[in-house]
């Protein structure tokens, strides 16, 4: 049986509804990945550099910090190509475990039997700052969405464990440790992930407390208990309130109680709490205090497990700094769009179409929040040169089936043809089965990069949409769901969030968590 099976949903006392987080964006899943990593690196930050630390007391948290590999799936992912500016975006992953295997843990709920089994990634945010830090969009992704996960190995053991077709996201953290979800992450997404950022029960209790509890609403008494001894036991009165201690770690794991009762709840209620938090974090006067600083740096870097990139305070607190470029407005919380798996009601899996939409904006640096004002960017012109036409070799693939709808017929054959004619006369098509949204040159290595934008060039595809990929051997354009018919590449219309990404702005302080039936007093 999986770590899943073996553990009780959730507790009357504490936590077997899952949703840890990680100090600095891990603690609220989708939305709340954010927020638990800029607390964390802007606590960090804050101590350090108002509170005017000593050297030693500067060892001492650097030692607070846990480190761990960043990546441990053999496939690595390219970073984003610069803007005309010379900046790219920055991706923090942001993990909560379930974790019972210190005393504190344990102490917050479950039972012995959890101690020593895999930790499970019960929270899971992708942070992502735009390139130029005018916003932050946050995908939260259910624990309960069946995904594949990658081939990993254990940095500790070199124990490999094998590639999964489909399993429960959470499970990728107790294959190898927080590099393993990383992978995972990147194999979803297609994104470059710069860093992780993980925290367990007892971290999110003390985060919480260190800045004196976090603002939350709902629209109704709630309690979250069961008969059968399910729920995470919070119980709250009617509007707003301030939650810390264990009281906090009930609110990020409830789902009995929440909207309908699922795991989606879950994550829109998680995504509440980092919104609030990262409002408490800007406004709280307690930041004047030495002391309460010094407080806040001892909680969030005892509490973070990082990749070695993250590792000290001065790292941190870089960070931070960064994060703190984006204002309140273009912060956007988005949860994964998901639907039932056919074969198991209980289990989700990525909505077709609009999962990959959420997705494919925010790879290509997109704003989530439709605020006007953010500058355009000149598609980016390789510095490589491109060979002759005639010299480069183009394989055409067809990716414009999709979950609904077959693949174009002969679209690979159309698009050879029209690169022959444009003096492509190594084009050729190549049947690996793929289906993409949006049409793409890849290639290798930086040495081809010139001859893929030629070949987007002559298309009149955006360069933006030729990309480093590890997936192919050469340059590869991959005909998408954009282009099934015509000549003609068509005009890239402007793309929208999808309803179903469940969209919660940072600037929002008035949202309230509505109550399932059948969960008041």
């Amino acid at each position: 049986m999986t770590a899943n099976s073996l553990r009780a949903e959730e507790f009357a006392t504490g936590p077997a509804d899952p949703a840890s987080t990680d100090a600095s964006g891990g603690v609220r899943r989708k939305r709340g990945r954010r927020i638990l990593k800029w607390s964390a690196a802007t606590l960090a930050l804050l101590v350090i550099g108002t509170a005017g630390a000593g050297y030693v007391y500067y060892e001492h948290l650097n030692g607070n910090i846990k480190k761990a590999r960043l990546n441990l799936g053999d496939a690595p992912v390219p970073k984003a190509t610069p803007n005309a500016e010379g900046q790219t975006p920055l991706n923090i992953l942001l993990i909560g475990s379930d974790s019972r295997n210190t005393a504190k843990d344990l102490k917050l709920g479950g039972s012995k039997g959890d101690v020593g089994r895999p930790p499970l990634a019960d929270v899971q945010m992708l942070l992502h700052v735009s390139a130029d830090r005018s916003d932050m969009s946050v995908i939260s992704l259910p624990r309960d969405t069946m995904i594949p996960i990658p081939k990993c190995t254990d940095p500790e053991t070199d124990k490999v464990y094998p590639a999964l077709s489909l399993s429960m996201a959470n499970e990728s953290l107790g294959r190898g440790g927080p590099g393993c979800t990383v992978a995972t992450w990147q194999q979803l997404t297609g994104l470059h992930i710069d860093h992780f950022m993980m925290v367990d029960f007892s971290g999110v209790v003390a985060m919480a407390d260190a800045i004196g509890g976090v603002p939350v609403c709902v629209k109704d008494n709630v309690w979250s208990h069961t008969a059968e001894g399910h729920g995470s036991g919070l119980k709250l009165a009617k509007g707003t309130h301030p939650v810390k201690g264990k009281q906090a770690l009930q609110w990020l794991r409830t789902r009995y109680g929440f909207e309908d009762g699922t795991d989606i709840g879950r994550t829109h209620a998680q995504h509440m709490y980092m919104n609030s938090m990262v409002r408490q974090l800007r406004a709280n006067a307690r930041l004047g205090n030495p002391a309460e600083m010094r407080k806040l740096a001892e909680a969030a870097t005892d509490a973070l497990t990082v990749d070695d990139g993250l590792g000290t305070v001065k790292k941190l607190y870089d960070l931070s700094m960064e994060l703190q470029k984006v204002p309140t407005k273009g912060i956007t919380m988005t949860t994964l769009p998901t639907v039932q798996w056919a074969q198991d009601h209980n289990r989700l899996v990525p909505a077709p179409g609009d999962a990959e939409q959420l997705i494919s904006m925010v790879r290509d640096d997109d704003a989530l929040t439709g605020l006007a004002g953010k500058k355009p960017q000149p598609d980016p012109t390789s510095t490589d040169p491109a060979a002759p036409a005639a010299a480069i070799a183009v394989r055409v693939r067809n990716g414009t089936g999709t979950a609904l709808e077959a693949p174009a017929p002969q679209r690979a054959t159309a698009i050879t043809q029209l690169l022959q004619g444009k003096g492509f006369t190594g084009a050729a098509t190549d049947a690996t089965p793929a289906s993409e949204p949006d049409t793409e040159v890849l290639y290798p290595g930086p040495d081809q990069e010139g001859d893929a934008q030629a070949v987007a060039d002559a298309l009149r595809i955006p360069l933006k949409r030729a990309r480093q990929s590890s997936e192919v051997q050469g340059v590869t354009l991959v005909v998408g769901e954009d282009w099934r018919t015509g000549d003609t590449f068509p005009k890239t219309k402007p793309k929208k969030v999808p309803e179903s990404a469940a969209v919660l702005n940072g600037e929002k302080a008035d949202a309230c968590m509505a109550i399932q039936p059948g969960f008041t007093w």
